[in-house]
């Protein structure tokens, strides 16, 4: 598809900077940027989204087909292996016959991904945890993979930006492997929750908090506290949980300076070759299938991890014929997904608690911190680096119960006092875990598909293992029965973390970003979103986008400042 032929897009040209995306890290690039005055154009490849669409609150039983929809299993047979995609907001997820992408035999993968303003901020689970020099510098304690560019102190005070914006609820605990942060009341625990953290504390000395969450516990920043009505995946009306076009891209527009052009699918970056920089991106009308240009002195990619790295391979020059900004050979490669499936779930028969169908559904559970191999000890012999958990407990209705009849339905309103724990641990970064272009496919809008390639390792497998006998142990030490262990390993893409694929690092040879997220070939692209990841980390990356986001404005701001861009 040649820049050649595309249609001159109507809006005033040229922008300060593009935008490619406006989830998480795209509406914090486009509201630091146009709040420092800068002339911002923000992509998205979906439609506007209205709260009006939000059914957080709808009953089921005004679904028409009660979640069992033939429209999504025929439409988005990958999408509804998430979680969060239901009849309620299965519009909001892609389409997988228009998106399609492909896989080798023997290695799946899951691709979830929405094409709608905000995308995945929309659904998140709003964990929000930071990274610790542990991770950052994991390389240079146990010789494996490289070391981020970038320390914990470099990140703290964006962190701090990010933090003091969202709104995190959470409790301080002083833990070495997660750093404390500026933080919202905490949610409280539930008295089987408080149980499992005293006997592991006593009996493990390992950390049992709540989690910190960007759902918000008190109004905060013109937005109201959590009503705690539950299936935060369908919306929130009062905007209590963190989603980017009613925070960051709201303010970006508020500005007067950031324009939002929506049903943009971007398929390459245009180069001026002459000057090796980039001067815009071609996209495609969503709806009308018209192509496009938007002309800008930056361009800046938040698109997501692995769909930033297709915009660049897609994006290949004569210059650069293994796609661009990619001198290195590195782009595309190292992809990463936590891995998950471990963990262990039981009933705490001493609590005698009966189920309510009316009771306030808490947004968030609990987590454990990672205590394998850390910098003060407890060294795994089998595995590096390590996992955390999350879960939670409380009373449930027992849906599982036997009998027929009243005594069924007497069964099933005592309930049980359930208790679980899953682990989320650290997928290593791997050369032959990678994405290219797949030469045979193209979406809807005839822009080349991806050919994803990743499968966990002998060192996930390891960590699931561990992590499903030692919820065991946690489990029995608050007294829990009927315990069952859970030691699989998830297909790659079920966390839905993906990470890596441009790499951040000082040497250009190894990298394709510098310590700013700016390519080290193209001096005016960046990529500003989850395929910068040195590794992964055990923790829920989310948050660490948005700070290593921040820190990028923050030094392109000044950049441009000084007439360097």
């Amino acid at each position: 598809m040649s820049g050649n032929y595309a249609q001159q897009d109507p809006l005033q040209q040229p922008y300060d900077a593009i935008v490619v995306g406006s989830g998480a890290t795209g509406g914090w690039a486009a509201k630091q940027l146009a709040e420092a005055g800068l002339r911002v154009a923000l992509l998205e490849a979906g439609r506007a989204i209205s709260p009006k669409e939000f059914t957080e609150h709808m009953p089921s039983y005004k679904l028409r087909y009660r979640d069992h929809s033939p429209e999504i299993v025929r439409t988005r047979p990958v999408q509804k292996q998430c979680y969060a995609c239901m009849e309620y907001n299965y519009e909001w997820f892609v389409n997988d016959l228009e998106n399609p992408y492909s896989t080798p035999a023997g290695k799946p993968f899951t691709w979830q991904r929405l094409r709608v303003l905000g995308g995945r901020s929309l659904v998140w689970g709003r964990q929000s945890y930071r990274l610790s020099d542990a991770d950052f510098k994991a390389a240079s304690r146990d010789g494996y993979g490289d070391d981020w560019p970038i320390s914990y102190a470099d990140l703290a005070p964006y962190y701090d930006i990010v933090e003091r914006y969202v709104g995190i609820s959470g409790a301080a605990e002083g833990n070495e492997m997660l750093p404390d942060g500026r933080f919202l009341p905490p949610m409280k625990m539930s008295c089987g929750e408080v149980l499992l953290r005293e006997r592991v504390k006593a009996k493990f000395g390992y950390t049992v908090t709540i989690g910190r969450a960007a759902v918000l516990t008190q109004n905060y920043n013109g937005r109201l506290a959590c009503h705690y009505c539950g299936p935060c995946e369908r919306g929130c009306m009062t905007f209590s949980y963190f989603s980017s076009p009613f925070t960051t891209v709201k303010d970006a527009v508020a500005s007067g300076k950031c324009t939002l052009i929506t049903n943009a699918v971007v398929s390459h970056v245009d180069m001026d070759n002459a000057l090796n920089k980039a001067q815009g991106v071609t996209y495609v009308d969503r709806l009308t299938r018209q192509v496009k240009e938007v002309r800008g002195k930056a361009v800046i990619l938040c698109a997501q991890a692995l769909e930033s790295t297709r915009i660049l391979l897609n994006s290949s020059t004569r210059e650069y014929p293994k796609g661009l900004a990619n001198s290195s050979g590195a782009l595309g490669h190292y992809l990463m997904d936590h891995v998950v499936g471990g963990g262990a779930s039981g009933r705490l028969p001493d609590f005698k608690t009966l189920p309510d169908a009316n009771e306030p559904q808490r947004p968030n559970g609990i987590y454990i911190p990672r205590f394998r191999n850390t910098p003060s000890g407890n060294k795994h012999s089998r595995f590096i680096r390590g996992y955390g958990y999350q879960g939670g407990a409380g009373a449930e209705f027992n849906m599982s119960a036997e009998g027929y009849g009243a005594s069924f339905k007497k069964a099933v309103k005592e309930g049980i006092y359930g208790i679980g724990l899953g682990g989320f641990g650290e997928s290593l970064a791997r050369w032959d875990n990678y994405v290219e272009i797949d030469t045979n496919l193209k979406d809807a809008w005839g822009i080349p598909a991806l050919h994803i390639v990743m499968a966990h390792g002998d060192n996930e497998v390891a960590l699931m293992e561990d992590a499903a006998a030692t919820a065991a142990e946690m489990l029995e030490s608050a007294g829990a029965k009927d315990i069952r262990v859970q030691a699989n390993v998830e297909m790659p893409g079920m966390a839905i973390h993906e990470l890596g694929t441009a790499r951040m690092g000082a040497d250009p040879k190894k990298a394709v970003l510098n310590p700013f997220n700016q390519t080290h070939d193209v001096k005016n692209l960046f990529v500003m979103d989850g395929a910068s990841f040195v590794s992964s980390a055990c923790q829920n990356p989310t948050l660490t986008m948005m700070a290593i986001t921040v820190r990028a404005c923050d030094q392109l701001i000044d950049r441009f400042h000084k007439n360097d861009i």
